[in-house]
This record gives structure tokens, C-alpha cells and sequence, in this order.
């Protein structure tokens, strides 16, 4: 009876086919239910759920981007080095003991010692409104560059060659050996400036390239791995030159018994670019930025480029379609080598003419190793990161002298900088952040795994 009289009420749809059933839609079920697509007004189709905005999509992939990643980074290393600064205050300590009773007194303490911190910083390396004249005022901004340009072309050969999957850490040896190769051969030629200068520059790029070609051709020939290579002969040119400097009729200053090579000679110093007033500011800055245009197109634009790349992102595909994975290898050294080099030119030809031993590195040799990485093995992120690093050695000297800040601080931020840029996803889940695909796919197959495992 009652499969003949169906019950009032009972859906009338039930039973019929789907290819008669009418189209779903609803907030509730994914198919918003809008009107139909125009030309003025393009919606949903066949009830599917249409695009997000423009907007949207730009603002997301903005998120993503590398860069913001880099820009949030380095405010997080700030921050933790501003708790650093606070902690290490006296006045904060001082007034951290009796906080309950009067806390305005900590927070005041905190504030003036983070902001005196950075504000020094910033007047050590990029203005100081104190001076009594505009020169004066913006020499912290030169010194920022000159100290960067060692870092930046340095940098430069690292990066090279994390772009061709190869892990340099060989700067310091190669900085050695081009300073004490331009000393051997061009010091005492006593010739023209547009001569002596132009040829000493040329021997110390040519002795860190040969330094760095040493290592592609053995990673090529014999399959050792580059950063054994690149270790070891930090140490033999580190003891080489160090013996060159002690070892009269070498290196070792005449007349002299002192560890230290001779002075470099007036006609092969780079000249001031702005003058004397700004003597950290010299034409191997100038040198640094055509070295780093000559990167980005040696990378992104030739064809030895497209080789190089392709060896670093597949050496096997790259062998399969007919490159010379040996070949780029040495490639990449002698260029990453010569760029080395071009560092120490800055620090002999530039910052330090009075003489150099085994340490005329000054840590540059590893410091590029984090400008590299920091700029994301690009060229123009290189120089970038160069000038940041620039900036903050050139601030801490005047975070010490007048704050009392030790320099170990911005070392610190240094660290956190490379450790915040080295982790995305760390820096995406403090800002929260949308995720990339990469990250999404990951996490999808985790799942999945997972799943797998537990039935």
C-alpha cells in the first residue's frame, strides 16, 4: 500500500537517474549559486567554483616570495639581537632587580638600550646626523661599501659555484694565493700606474683562479669531492704564504724581520673614488659591481651559462644531452677562483697596502660563504647581501665605541640571519605565511605515508 501511495512529504527525486537530477549548488556544497558568466562579469561555469581574485593570487604569491622570506628573516635576527643588547645592558640589569616595584624603569632601560643598539648602527653605517658637515655625515655609507666589496666578490665565486652543484669553501686559500701571487710578480716592477696597476690586479685574479682550477680539475679527473679539496688547500696556502712572509728574498719585507710582506707600491693602489675624505671608498668598488653584471650574465644570459646551470640542477641529464660535466666543473673553479681573488685585490690594492701576511683574509674567505647563501646564489642577491653584511661590520664599530655593545652581538645577528634564512618554512610558520606548493606537496605525501604505514 504504501509503495503505491508514497507518504506526503517523501522527496519526489528519489529514485530518478543522475543525468536527471537537477544541478546542486549552494554555499554548502562548494557550487555557489551565481548567475550566469558575461563578459562584464565572468562567474561560474557548469557550477564550478570560479577563480580567486587577481588580487588574492598576487598577494599570495607575494608572500611566498623569496624575498619577503629574506626581509622578515633578517627582522626576526634583529629582534633577538635587540633582546641580546637588552640582556647584556648593565642599566637593564641594574633596573631588572627591583622591576615589580618600579617597571617603567626596566622597560625605559630596554628601550634606550635596543634603540641606542641599532640607532648607533645605523649612524655607524649609513648616516650620521651628528656631524658637523654633509661629507662627514655620509662617510658611514661609504665605509659600508667599502667594506663590502671584499664580501660581495667573494661572495660572487661561491655563489657560481652552488650553481653549479659544487660547495666552495675554498676563499681564504684563494685570497692567499692571488695576494701573494700579485707581490711575487708585480711589486717590484716599479712601473707606470696604468700599467702596474692594471697588471697586479690582473696576476692576484690569475692566482686565484689557478688556485680555484686546481680543485675543478682534480673534482673532475679524480671524482674528489670539492669540499675536502677546498679545506685542505685553505691550510697549504695559509702555511705557504705565512712561510713566504718569513723567508727573506720571498715575500718578507726587506731590511725588515718581521712576518709581513713588503707595502704595495703607490702606482698599484686603487685610487679614491670620492676622495680622501672617504678613504674606504676606492675604484675596486666600481671593479666589484662590473664583476657582479659580468656574473648575472655570465649566468642567466650565455650559453656557458645555460651549460653551467644545468650541470648544478642535473650533472646526469646534463652528460645525457651532450655537456661536459668535467669541463664545467673546471670551469666554475677558475671562475669562482678568479673572483676570490679579485677580494684579495681589494684588500691589498685598497684596504690594506701597508702589508699582508697569512691573515690579510680577515675571515672574508668564509664570511662569502653566508653572503652566498643570503643572497640565494644570484648575483645582484649576492651584492645585496654584501652590503648588508658591510653595514653591519661597519655600525658595530661604532655600537662598541659609543654604546659598549660588543661587536660578538652582530656576529650573532649575522647567524641568526643565515639560520632564519636556511629554514622558509620556520619563518612561514612565525608570520604565517601561506605555504608554497613545494611545501604542500610534501606534507600531502607525509600524510599519505603515514596513512600507508598505520593500515
Amino acid at each position: 500500500m504504501n509503495d503505491e501511495n508514497p507518504a506526503a512529504g517523501a522527496d519526489p527525486l528519489k529514485g530518478l537517474p543522475a543525468e536527471q537530477l537537477p544541478p546542486v549548488s549552494g554555499p554548502l556544497t562548494g557550487s555557489p549559486d551565481l548567475p550566469a558568466p558575461t563578459p562584464e562579469a565572468p562567474g561560474a561555469v557548469d557550477g564550478e567554483v570560479p577563480p580567486p581574485p587577481r588580487q588574492n593570487v598576487f598577494i599570495k604569491e607575494l608572500l611566498r616570495s623569496n624575498w619577503v622570506t629574506t626581509v622578515l628573516a633578517i627582522v626576526v635576527a634583529m629582534v633577538v639581537g635587540g633582546i641580546l643588547m637588552a640582556l647584556t645592558d648593565e642599566d637593564v640589569q641594574a633596573a631588572s632587580g627591583y622591576f615589580f616595584a618600579r617597571p617603567g624603569d626596566t622597560i625605559g632601560a630596554v628601550w634606550n638600550a635596543v634603540y641606542g643598539g641599532y640607532e648607533a648602527l645605523f649612524r655607524g653605517a649609513i648616516y650620521n646626523p651628528r656631524a658637523n658637515d654633509f661629507a662627514t655625515q655620509i662617510r658611514p655609507l661609504t665605509n659600508t661599501l667599502g667594506f663590502a666589496a671584499p664580501l660581495i666578490a667573494a661572495g660572487l665565486g661561491v655563489a657560481l659555484a652552488f650553481r653549479v652543484g659544487l660547495f666552495n669553501i675554498g676563499g681564504r686559500g684563494q685570497i692567499l694565493i692571488a695576494c701573494a701571487t700579485a707581490a711575487l710578480f708585480t711589486f717590484n716592477l716599479d712601473l707606470p700606474m696604468f700599467l702596474q696597476l692594471p697588471l697586479t690586479l690582473a696576476a692576484g685574479i690569475a692566482g686565484g683562479a689557478i688556485w680555484g682550477g686546481i680543485v675543478g680539475v682534480l673534482k673532475a679527473r679524480t671524482g674528489a669531492h670539492e669540499v675536502i679539496l677546498t679545506i685542505m688547500l685553505n691550510y697549504v696556502a695559509f702555511y705557504l704564504v705565512t712561510w713566504m712572509v718569513r723567508t727573506p728574498g720571498i715575500l718578507q719585507r726587506p731590511a725588515g724581520d718581521q712576518p709581513i710582506s713588503s707595502a704595495t707600491p703607490a702606482n698599484a693602489q686603487f685610487p679614491d673614488l670620492l676622495g680622501p675624505r672617504f678613504p674606504l671608498l676606492d675604484w675596486g668598488f666600481v671593479l666589484v659591481i662590473a664583476a657582479t653584471v659580468f656574473v648575472w650574465w655570465l649566468v642567466e644570459r650565455s650559453s656557458l651559462g645555460f651549460r653551467l646551470r644545468a650541470v648544478g640542477e642535473n650533472p646526469h641529464a646534463a652528460r645525457a644531452s651532450g655537456i661536459s660535466v668535467q669541463r664545467m666543473y673546471i670551469y666554475a673553479m677558475l671562475f669562482a677562483g678568479g673572483l676570490a681573488g679579485l677580494a684579495g685585490m681589494n684588500q691589498i690594492q685598497g684596504s690594506v697596502t701597508t702589508g699582508f701576511d697569512g691573515f690579510i683574509d680577515a675571515g672574508i674567505g668564509f664570511d662569502a660563504i653566508t653572503v652566498a647563501l643570503l643572497g640565494r646564489s644570484r648575483a645582484w642577491g649576492v651584492f645585496a647581501a654584501g652590503i648588508l653584511f658591510g653595514a653591519l661590520k661597519a655600525g658595530s664599530f661604532t655600537m662598541q665605541a659609543s654604546q659598549g655593545i660588543p661587536v660578538d652581538i652582530v656576529l650573532v645577528v649575522q647567524s641568526l640571519i643565515v639560520l632564519f634564512i636556511a629554514a622558509p618554512p620556520l619563518i612561514r610558520t612565525i608570520f604565517f605565511l601561506p605555504k608554497t606548493d613545494a611545501e604542500k606537496a610534501a606534507k600531502a605525501r607525509a600524510k599519505a605515508a603515514k596513512k600507508a604505514v598505520s593500515a
